[in-house]
Order: C-alpha cells, then sequence, then structure tokens
C-alpha cells in the first residue's frame, strides 16, 4: 500500500464557524494524478461529509484540484474513484454547496475535471485551466494543427479561469492569494444552495452550444460575445432541428440497442449518435440510452463513437426528461448501452466546455439513481476514459460481456502507447503483472466493480436465444437494484473487492472512520 499521504491532504475544521472539510490535492506528487489510495481519501472523506449531512451535522466541503487526472499504472483504481467522488458531489449537493478551488500551476485536467464541473460554485484563478483533455493530449491525439501545447497564450486564453468565468463554466475569479480565496470561499458558503449547479442546467447549456456554428473559426473572444448575450432562464428550443433518422450503423452499441428495445430504425429529434428509447425489460418500464458513431456530426472529433459535447448534454437531456416525468409514479429504469472508445479530443470541444457536457450526463444518471431509477449499465465494447465516466459508470449495476473485444481503461491503448512511449505489444505484456493497468474485462472484473459477466451469447450477431438470455441478465440486475440501497457502494462489498481488488480503497475508509 503506498504512503497513507498518497498527494492528499484531508483536514476538518471551521470556515466561518461552520463545519468543514478540505481536500487539497498536491500537484507536485505525480503531477496529481489520481490513484487508488488518493481517490479513496477524496471519495471516503466525501461520504463520511455526506454522512454527517444526512444525520443532521451540517459539513461543507471544499475541493482544491490541482491534478492532471488519474494515474495511468493506477488506470482503473483511479476511474472506479472519480465515479465514486462523483457521486459523492451529487448527493452532498442535496445538503450543502460543494465548493471547489482551482487555485493555478497544473489545474484541473481529466476525469477530476467532470468533479469538478459537479461543484455548486467553482473559484478560479486566472492561473488556473480546467478541461478533460490537457493541450499535451490534445496535440498527440489530434496533432498540432489541432493546438500546439507550447502556445500558452491561446491555451489560458481557451480553458484558463477568465475564460472559464466569462462563460460560465466556473463562478468566480479570484486572484492568487490567501485573504482572496479564503473570502471566496466565505462567500460560496454563504450562497448556500440557492444556485442551480452547472451540471443541472441543460437547457441552459444546450442553448449556448445550439448558437455555436463549429464548422467556423471559433475564437475564445467569440464564445465569450456570443454566450453573454444570451439571456438567463431562456429556454432551449427541442425542436429547431427536423427528426433525424439513424441509418444503421456497425458497431454493437447500435445492434444491441437495436436488439433490446426492438427497435430497427430509431427517430430522433436532434442528433443522431444518442439513440433514446421506452420498452419494457420483462414488466418494468425501462428507459434505453446508447451512445454511437455519427460520420456527419458537425463536430468531427466525435464521429466515432465517441461522447463529446452534444453527446453530453444530450446523454442528460434525456434522462431527466425520465426523471421529470416520473416524478410522480413509477420510477422507469435507465439501461445504459456502452460502447464508447473515449471522449471526443479536439481544441473546440475544450473551449466549448467538454467537461461540463460530461459532468451533465454523470449528473444525470447519479440523480436518477437517487432518485429512486434502476440504472443498469451493459458493456458490450468499450468503457474508456472520460467517455466512460459519463455513460455507464454511475450505475446501480454494471454488466459486462464476457469477450476480448469489450475494453475497459482509462485511455484507449494507442494513447496510452504513445504517453508512454511503448509499443502496444509492450503496454499489453506491462498490463499482466498488474490488473488494474489492464484493459480485458476480467483483469477490470477482479477489481470487483461488475456484478455480472454475460458468456455464452454470440457478441456480434445475437439471435432471439442470445437476446433473451441479456435481456433475463438485465432484468435481474434491475429488480437486484429494487431490493437494495440506491449508491454505489456495493463496488467496495463484493467478493472480488473485499479479498483483494479494492483493499486499500477499503482500509483507506476503515482509516478515515477511525479519524472522522
Amino acid at each position: 500500500m503506498p504512503q497513507s499521504d498518497d498527494g492528499v491532504v484531508i483536514a476538518k475544521g471551521k470556515i466561518s464557524d461552520q463545519e468543514s472539510l478540505v481536500i487539497s490535492i498536491e500537484a507536485s506528487f505525480q503531477g496529481g494524478g489520481i490513484g487508488e489510495v488518493s481517490g479513496a481519501k477524496i471519495a471516503g472523506a466525501l461520504e463520511l461529509a455526506l454522512q454527517d449531512n444526512i444525520n443532521g451535522n451540517q459539513v461543507y466541503p471544499v475541493l482544491l484540484f490541482d491534478t492532471g487526472g488519474v494515474r495511468l499504472q493506477e488506470a482503473n483504481y483511479g476511474l472506479l474513484s472519480i465515479a465514486e467522488i462523483g457521486s459523492a458531489i451529487v448527493a452532498l449537493r442535496n445538503y450543502v454547496p460543494v465548493v471547489g478551488l482551482i487555485p493555478g500551476k497544473i489545474g484541473a485536467f481529466g476525469g477530476m475535471s467532470i468533479t469538478a464541473g459537479l461543484c455548486s460554485t467553482l473559484i478560479m484563478t486566472k492561473e488556473g485551466r480546467i478541461g478533460l483533455n490537457g493541450p499535451e493530449v490534445i496535440e498527440q491525439e489530434a496533432g498540432i494543427e489541432e493546438l500546439d501545447s507550447q502556445d500558452r497564450q491561446r491555451i489560458w486564453k481557451t480553458i484558463g479561469g477568465g475564460q472559464r468565468v466569462a462563460t460560465g463554466m466556473a463562478e468566480r475569479l479570484v486572484e492568487d492569494d490567501i485573504s482572496s480565496i479564503k473570502v471566496a470561499i466565505q462567500n460560496a458558503l454563504a450562497t448556500g444552495n440557492n444556485v442551480l449547479p452547472r451540471s443541472r442546467q441543460v437547457e441552459q447549456f444546450c442553448h449556448l452550444l445550439n448558437t455555436v456554428d463549429p464548422t467556423e473559426d471559433i475564437t475564445p473572444y467569440d464564445v465569450r460575445h456570443r454566450w453573454n448575450r444570451i439571456v438567463e432562464g431562456e429556454k432551449f428550443d427541442r425542436n429547431n432541428r427536423p427528426d433525424l433518422l439513424v441509418e444503421d450503423e456497425d458497431g454493437r452499441g447500435f445492434t444491441w440497442f437495436k436488439a433490446l428495445t426492438g427497435i430497427k430504425e430509431a427517430a430522433q429529434r436532434e442528433i443522431p449518435s444518442v439513440l433514446c428509447a421506452d420498452q419494457k425489460t420483462g414488466d418494468v418500464n425501462t428507459r434505453f440510452i446508447a451512445v454511437l458513431p455519427d460520420s456527419n456530426s458537425k463536430y468531427p472529433r466525435a464521429r466515432n463513437g465517441e461522447v463529446g459535447l452534444e453527446q453530453g448534454w444530450m446523454i442528460a437531456k434525456y434522462i431527466h426528461e425520465a426523471i421529470e416525468e416520473d416524478k410522480n409514479g413509477e420510477k422507469r429504469a435507465i439501461v445504459a448501452i456502452v460502447d464508447v472508445p473515449s471522449q471526443a479530443y479536439g481544441y473546440k470541444e475544450e473551449l466549448l466546455g467538454l467537461h461540463q457536457a460530461c459532468a451533465a450526463a454523470v449528473d444525470a444518471y447519479a440523480t436518477a439513481r437517487m432518485a429512486g431509477h434502476p440504472v443498469v449499465s451493459l458493456i458490450v465494447g468499450n468503457a474508456i476514459s472520460g467517455a466512460f465516466l459519463s455513460h455507464g459508470m454511475q450505475a446501480n449495476r454494471l454488466l459486462a460481456f464476457n469477450d476480448e473485444s469489450v475494453n475497459v481503461h482509462v485511455m484507449s491503448k494507442q494513447s496510452a502507447a504513445r504517453i508512454t512511449r511503448r509499443t502496444i505489444a509492450e503496454l499489453e505484456e506491462a498490463t499482466k503483472k498488474v490488473p488494474a493497468m489492464a484493459y480485458d474485462v476480467q483483469s477490470f472484473s477482479r477489481l470487483g466493480a461488475l456484478h455480472e459477466l454475460i458468456e455464452g451469447v454470440n457478441f456480434d450477431q445475437p439471435d432471439q436465444k442470445d437476446i433473451d438470455l441479456v435481456m433475463n441478465k438485465v432484468n435481474e440486475a434491475i429488480y437486484d437494484v429494487k431490493n437494495s440501497n440506491r449508491d454505489i457502494d456495493n463496488r467496495l462489498k463484493s467478493p472480488e473487492a473485499v479479498n483483494g481488488g479494492r483493499a486499500a480503497s477499503i482500509k483507506v475508509r476503515d482509516k478515515l472512520k477511525e479519524l472522522w
């Protein structure tokens, strides 16, 4: 087990006479990267604060972000931890505001940018930056013509604190000194829960996104100018585009969406890459959601099944529709069909707040789960990085096909090989020794997060027997959720987790309880 600090410092005390929890990520320790112990410290502390709030003892959380995301050598541990952190933040917001601070140096990137996007209030300095993909990653994935990672002026104009506050992706810009930051945190705590969090402002951000034509050469100034002119509270016109007919696409996401819904062609109101249909799963009303490729997407970096701007906000919208429609009646189940290769890597995506779109999807799934909707993820193909965090990881139960084409990880193999300067063969050899680094679903299963691995099915060309088997597995998972609680702590209680898969995660939480 790594040393107990592991780059994260946790303190309890008072801010303006209010019991508070402060969590700080140390950027000089492995770039502020999140691993199993550091992730468990953050999630475990937030969970304890949540329990205090449930018991009527208000504790106000403050998170200081200075992180490049997940450590690649602890990849899937980090992925699981970030999902647990996000779940705790969404739950805490029902009781107290959750304040995030991005002071500078590194910023907030990777999956932790999504958790920052969930905060009630986000405070930034001019030196702070926030984005799902860092400049170096974008250059590496999409080329220097997409973004020159050495162009500091352009980078800060795109994802820096001033731009994020001006475009509504952070609430406060402060000077980089202790007194200014302290006052800003005190003011944020005093605001309480009177402001709708950004990740719940789905209609507003959909409207803002529709004011931008991504085929144009968009500058940071253009976004500031246009988005500041939008009237607060103006509603998004759901019918601003004609229905689009989804044509048959290759890929398991669409294959299994059709198989489980019985719908061969899905008419969509807005974008063809996010499918949504309501059908029965046994005797349970169920909403199925899938993301699939769209070769005609107006965002070129989101044409191969990636979760991009439109996909994140659309997932959130479809889920919030179900929550609103079911608030006084039966809570339909929500099934995420997961085959997502990654988030979109692009300059325009970062400029327009890809991390915030992903945070909206995370918020929606977590909110539905906490409202009593059984949420099940069926992993049929790739489940990679921010895309999986956005679409699938907030489910009560995770199901997966036991097949070599199913990969779960914080980064695609090609990207990880480039980052580590290894061949894919060398990377695969290294992952054999460390399950958390591995891509195969069997290794992920050994970490204890999966409810069940599904076997005995023709995964690519299912017949009716295959479809019935998978549908029964989904239905069993839904009923298992109905007979249990609404959180995701089952991932820490499974035999695989207890018997070693998440040993450090469990030990850290036990130690936190002793010290709390």
